[in-house]
């Protein structure tokens, strides 16, 4: 976040690292995924409640996806909507 003070705010972006067609594949996934799977509907929900930019909250949707997704691949286990880590 770009700020100086109480006067000056910048707008926060977020950053262009990584390949562009992945990065945008994951930005359309993330918007089905807001309608579809309640974890991250749920998560840009509460980000946008925050006041956060809707843009930001959905890149944070597409990091939740990438997480999910990798957690799946690495356990084996096959995708739970109403898998609850804690509980164990």
């Amino acid at each position: 976040e770009y700020s100086s003070g109480s006067s000056v705010r910048g707008k926060v972006r977020i950053t262009k690292m990584g390949g562009s067609q992945i990065r945008s594949k994951l930005y359309m996934c993330s918007l089905t995924a807001m309608r579809a799977n309640t974890a991250c509907r749920e998560l840009y929900q509460r980000l946008v409640a925050k006041g956060k930019n809707r843009k930001l909250a959905l890149i944070a949707v597409c990091n939740k996806l990438l997480k999910q997704a990798f957690a799946i691949v690495n356990s084996g286990i096959p995708y739970q909507p109403d898998f609850n880590r804690i509980s164990a």
